[in-house]
């Protein structure tokens, strides 16, 4: 266990900054001594502090301007995991007055070549040997005029490769810490805040990414209008999901600068679960699609328990469900249920905590749906998840459940103090305030049909409720209209069926034009592999190194594994599962919402097969066009399908 700092409040310091490189300056001076960062260091967490931190940041701000000689507003790009290595770079950049962007790690060159020329970056900050022969490649032809430099991250990446490409520079060019606090001050003093400090590309699901500009001045706002949560100086946080993305980059990176609290980073994907239990954080967010999978294999492993502990766990659950509607008011439980709790806590509760490292007191959700039975079963169990809602084009956030009462399950929160919302006539989700960014660089066109008289367009779908909570249906653009004229929202059919059972990773809900609805159904690999073992469909063999390969790298699904599921997805019990799953799913449905047929795939839904985005959301486009053929035999041919 981690233990920063006394149990005090830690200072908000955004209040008194102008742009992100001040707000890490005064960090620094104000924290110097205390851990920002932990990494695992042959077995052991070890700190880096504050003051060394920004020491490392200043010396690639020195490389950039003086070695590099580039000039306030150029960009400079960042490839690689999530590591404290990615932020020194991403906050020399910021001392140096220059605009950051990331790439997600494991996307092909051609992808990498878009992002770099579209932005005209001057220098990639590389991680590994795939990412940099990646680079190597989307950088082999002349489609990259501005880029002067490719910098491996360690010099022994540098010196495998150096002949590779002129364009590579040596790590050590950016560890010069010459750079004196007056060339920092006057450095900073120069960045108009209303400028953008960084680029995200937008995850591209209908087209190529767009890059949001978002300005110091959106970030700063953001962060002073999220005082309204407390953190305190002992707070740790584990952090692994990727800085390229908004979430990781503004709330949790740039909130850490604010609010001083220290991170762990986690060595990889594979080793989180391990690593909560050795961090023991404070503070946990994460994408609902890791607590759905914690609730499922809870759920997994009492299936698999004698009749007595089932029974157990149902009343349980039934008291987490009662005791989650105390909570999330912020009222006191009578006492019968707090020594029904205290029972259910014994046997069930702490170990679901443990779970998550056993002293979470705050957990941060958004960026898709959340079942609220499965928040209502944490909260119950002591773990409060608080879901939230936002944009990249928002900053970040602008609605959040909180604690102190301000929590209602099955919504995104109320709106910051910073955000003011209101709903369009067609029930589009309208936000306006200093969070807005500054638009999409080089695209003034999609600027102005995203931004209507200061009104930001969030192509979101919800309403708002009498107590001032926003509840979201699903993106405007999605939106299934039957041949009989009704509007369903796939996302709440998707997410009524998937959450039923842990064989089922995926769900696409069709019926545009059609006279039902019907779905694709997409199988969740560990959980398929372990079908197939148990059946010797599979041998352990391949379940032991394809488990290997998934926990390395969670978004790739490889051909060998795609092959070793498609021989276990057409067992008459898996199919029983799945087709149980959408009965289940539909009685929590609108008859018109139900999935009528639908059709089980072989493999799950992937980005080498462009229906995933980085962030694994579903192409929907791309998945409609791919698979016309199957949703036009379903409704053509009888006996095509599966009827619930």
């Amino acid at each position: 266990m981690l233990r920063p700092g006394p149990h005090v409040p830690a200072p908000r310091l955004a209040p008194h900054a102008d742009t992100v490189g001040d707000l890490f300056r005064q960090r620094a001076s104000r924290s110097r001594a205390r851990p920002a960062v932990y990494e695992k260091v042959d077995g052991a967490w070890t700190p880096i502090t504050w003051g060394a931190f920004y020491t490392s940041a200043a010396a690639v701000a020195f490389g950039l301007r003086e070695t590099m000689g580039l000039a306030g507003g150029d960009r400079v790009a960042i490839l690689g995991p999530t590591r404290g290595q990615w932020g020194t770079y991403d906050l020399g950049a910021q001392l140096a007055g220059l605009v950051s962007f990331g790439i997600y790690p494991k996307q092909p060159p051609e992808a990498v070549r878009y992002l770099l020329g579209h932005s005209e970056a001057r220098v990639v900050f590389v991680a590994g040997n795939d990412e940099l022969e990646t680079v190597l490649a989307a950088a082999a032809s002349a489609a990259l005029p501005e880029l002067r430099a490719i910098v491996p991250w360690t010099r022994s990446l540098f010196e495998a490769h150096r002949d590779a490409d002129p364009r590579l520079r040596s790590p050590s060019d950016f560890a010069d810490t010459r750079w004196a606090d007056e060339r920092i001050d006057a450095s900073l003093a120069a960045i108009d805040p209303e400028q953008p400090a960084i680029l995200v590309y937008t995850s591209g699901t209908t087209g190529p990414p767009k890059a949001a500009m978002i300005t110091h001045r959106n970030i700063l706002s953001f962060l002073r209008d999220t005082d309204v949560i407390d953190f305190y100086e002992d707070d740790v946080t584990l952090s692994f999901l990727p800085m390229a993305h908004v979430a990781e980059r503004v709330l949790a990176f740039y909130g850490r600068l604010d609010n001083g609290t220290a991170c762990a980073y986690a060595t990889n994907t594979a080793s989180v679960l391990r690593e909560l239990g050795e961090v023991r954080p404070t503070i946990f967010g994460s994408v609902p699609r890791l607590y759905e999978k914690a609730y499922a294999q809870v759920q997994r492993e009492v299936a698999q328990q004698p009749e007595w502990a089932r029974r157990v766990f149902d009343e349980a659950a039934q008291v987490a469900q009662e005791m989650a509607a105390y909570r999330v008011r912020g009222k006191t439980p009578p006492r019968w249920l707090r020594l029904k709790w205290a029972l259910a806590d014994r046997a069930i509760f702490r170990r679901v905590r443990a779970a998550f490292g056993g002293r979470v007191r705050l957990s941060i959700t958004g960026a898709a749906p959340i079942a609220a039975d499965v928040l209502a079963f944490f909260w119950g169990a002591g773990l409060p998840i608080y879901e939230a809602y936002g944009m990249t084009e928002a900053t970040v956030v602008t609605h959040a459940n909180l604690p102190g009462g301000h929590t209602k399950l099955g919504t995104v929160g109320r709106a910051l103090p910073g955000a003011e919302t209101k709903v369009a006539d067609d029930g589009e989700i309208l936000v306006r305030g200093p969070y807005v960014f500054a638009g999409y660089f080089k695209d003034d066109a999609a600027t102005a049909a995203t931004v209507v008289d200061g009104w930001l367009h969030t192509g979101d779908i919800g309403a708002v409720d009498d107590d001032g909570f926003l509840r979201i249906t699903d993106r405007k653009k999605h939106l299934i209209i039957t041949a009989g004229g009704k509007n369903l929202a796939p996302a709440n059919i998707e997410g009524a069926i998937k959450n039923r059972d842990p064989l089922v990773s995926h769900v696409h809900a069709h019926g545009d034009g059609r006279p039902y609805v019907s779905a694709l159904v997409a199988p969740s690999p560990l959980e398929t592999l372990d079908f197939g073992l148990a059946r010797r469909l599979v041998d352990e063999e391949q379940v032991t190194r394809l488990t290997e390969e998934l926990f390395a790298d969670p978004t790739s699904r490889s051909a060998a594994l795609n092959e070793a599921m498609a021989r276990v997805v057409g067992h008459p019990e898996f199919l029983a599962r799945v087709r149980q799953a959408v009965r289940d799913g539909n009685e929590r449905l609108a008859r018109v919402e139900r999935v009528r047929r639908f059709r089980v795939l072989d493999r799950d839904f992937s980005q080498e097969h462009g229906e995933l985005t980085p962030t694994m959301k579903l192409k929907r486009r791309a998945i409609e066009s791919k698979y016309k053929a199957t949703f036009d035999r379903i409704y053509d041919e009888e006996g095509f399908g599966a009827e619930p």
